[in-house]
């Protein structure tokens, strides 16, 4: 008896080990579902205070003015935050790639021009 219990439990432990240090192969493959979320900020402040706000990106002058709005889009702090997250990379770098995704996916170049071939710029 003693000898199935020291049996499965090195067994589990080797199998945890290998999964742990194999994670980044597999963890991809794993559902996550919706309802698992943080909860995002739904003010200027409360914006800046979650990293949503550097020196380009400056929401400080919005509170100063006293802005009434409730703060920036949700959708897109969602995007930008699993940027964040995923790559792990400051908050201007993540707003870029939010901005490129979304440029790109409305057939504009990243320079910003549309790439339509029937497009026609007078300048």
């Amino acid at each position: 008896m003693g000898y199935m219990l020291y049996s499965i439990s090195l067994l589990s432990l080797i199998l945890a080990t290998a999964l742990y240090l194999s994670r980044n192969r597999w963890t991809h493959l794993v559902p996550i579902p919706d309802y698992v979320y943080d909860r995002l900020p739904s003010s200027f402040s409360n914006d800046i205070e979650a990293g949503f706000s550097s020196g380009d990106f400056d929401l400080n002058t919005n509170v100063a003015a006293g802005d009434s709005r409730r703060g920036l889009d949700q959708r897109g702090k969602r995007e930008v935050q699993k940027i964040m997250k995923s790559r792990k990379i400051d908050f201007d770098e993540a707003r870029r790639l939010y901005v490129e995704q979304s440029f790109a996916s409305n057939n504009i170049g990243p320079d910003g021009r549309p790439r339509d071939p029937k497009f026609v710029s007078f300048s």
